[in-house]
């Protein structure tokens, strides 16, 4: 008897739930930045990542661009990766994205921002064993209402927030973030 991957029908159920919850987002916001990563990944992961995607079409969770006026941005230190990223994460369950992302940014900054759009949309594909799974990586636009930076984070990942008016060359996405705010604010790197 042969044994059929599951992993193609989780891949498969991935893809419906992300080109929905794409088209979703497409259709509810406009202005912002589009971008596709490309991963390979082991098969566990490709497993943990095409459940996110199929249950809710976001491998990643949401995410915030959050700005002073002045024009800086906040970034945090996340120590799993080595890099200066935006903040953000999992969904809870019966979070909508934008509740996710200001959830995420409150724990891992102590920021509370406005969202008011959706400044990048990212398709992040993952591959393994043949396999294709994709996910959406929405992140939102949100000008901050408190400047005063506490950490809090739970799953202790983000070791500091910071404020920056020039992103440091160690940014995850930081073409992207500079093409938005070049957009918003008018060029600066």
């Amino acid at each position: 008897m042969t044994s059929v991957d599951d992993l193609w029908f989780l891949a498969d159920g991935a893809c419906q739930t992300a080109e929905q919850t794409y088209h979703q987002l497409r259709e509810g916001y406009s202005g912002y930045v589009e971008f596709t990563r490309h991963r390979n990944v082991p098969r566990n992961r490709f497993r943990d990542v095409a459940m996110a995607a199929r249950d809710h079409g976001a491998p990643y969770g949401a995410h915030t661009l959050a700005y002073r006026p002045s024009g800086e941005l906040l970034l945090v230190r996340h120590e799993g990766v080595d890099m200066w990223v935006l903040p953000g994460g999992e969904l809870d369950s019966d979070e909508s994205f934008q509740e996710a992302a200001l959830r995420e940014l409150g724990e891992e900054s102590g920021i509370e921002a406005s969202i008011e759009g959706l400044a990048m949309l990212g398709r992040v594909e993952f591959y393994c064993d043949g396999n294709m799974a994709w996910g959406v990586l929405p992140v939102y636009e949100a000008r901050a209402e408190t400047t005063d930076i506490a950490v809090d984070d739970p799953d202790q990942e983000i070791s500091e927030a910071r404020w920056f008016d020039e992103l440091p060359a160690d940014t995850r996405d930081r073409e992207e973030i500079l093409t938005w705010r070049g957009q918003r604010f008018g060029g600066g790197a």
